[in-house]
């Protein structure tokens, strides 16, 4: 049996591809020109991250001493999947509801997604060394943060919606939208939140 895999590698693939999903999110928000396009290049990009995930998931079946704890490594991986999934799911509302135009709000999140995701790569990518803990658990708290922005920004846009939208149906694509995209940012707090939780159990 394999004494450790290279379970850290894994984890940097994947983050990566978190950070190329978000980043044409970002440009299929700020130009609807190239919608199926960006959409496609994102469904591609999930496909994969799903892939690591399942080399991920296969390996730690096969290995019987692991770098960090069992739990930990599926729970981090399969978290970081959750992102792209949800990034796709975006794509694929817009797509699917015909969307015309996006909001500002909404621009908003998606720079959110992808500075958190960016941010999560950082994190994962220092992981190897325990060393690097204090450089980790300050960009996870910096995680936090820009949810917590995510938050406020959704708020706000909720309540412009709600106030200011006339058409009933573009209401409803829109809040889903925001919804989506705001929990992409609890995911990657929810990554920040495994790793620090490593960093405790092994600093």
């Amino acid at each position: 049996m394999p004494n450790e895999g290279k379970f850290f590698e894994l984890f940097n693939q994947h983050a990566d591809l978190c950070v190329k999903g978000a980043t044409e999110m970002l440009a299929l928000m700020n130009n609807f020109d190239d919608l199926d396009n960006r959409v496609h290049a994102i469904e591609g990009i999930e496909k994969q991250a799903d892939r690591v995930t399942h080399e991920t998931i296969e390996l730690l079946h096969k290995t019987f001493i692991t770098p960090i704890d069992r739990d930990d490594i599926h729970q981090l991986i399969t978290r970081m999947d959750d992102i792209l999934d949800l990034l796709e799911d975006v794509a694929q509302t817009i797509s699917l509801y015909d969307i015309k135009a996006i909001t500002i709000e909404a621009r908003r999140l998606a720079e959110l997604c992808l500075a958190c995701a960016e941010k999560v790569k950082v994190a994962v990518g220092l992981l190897h060394n325990m060393d690097n803990s204090r450089q980790i658990l300050t960009i996870c708290t910096e995680i936090d943060r820009l949810e917590s922005d995510a938050d406020h920004v959704m708020r706000a846009a909720m309540s412009k919606l709600f106030r200011d939208e006339p058409d009933v149906r573009n209401l409803i694509k829109l809040k889903a939208i925001y919804e989506i995209l705001e929990t992409v940012t609890d995911r990657c707090e929810d990554v920040a939140n495994i790793i620090e939780g490593i960093i405790v159990e092994n600093a």
